[in-house]
């Protein structure tokens, strides 16, 4: 599938990243202020979405690392 012809959102929302990496909205915050997850996008003063990509790349290197 070619990015021109895919449906998937480029963009997740915090909720949705939580869905993504199975973690907590208070847990995946606590990674947020220690840099250790994607940094999110502003989208407006109260509304922060993650790029899809960078989490997905987030949750494949801590299943590499489980195999290291």
């Amino acid at each position: 599938m070619t990015p021109s012809n895919d449906n998937t959102p480029a963009l997740v929302s915090l909720n949705e990243a939580c869905r993504l990496t199975s973690m907590s909205r208070t847990m995946l915050n606590r990674y947020r202020a220690e840099g250790r997850f994607p940094v999110a996008l502003e989208l407006g003063e109260r509304r922060i979405a993650f790029v899809r990509s960078e989490v997905a790349a987030w949750i494949q290197a801590k299943i590499d690392a489980r195999a290291a």
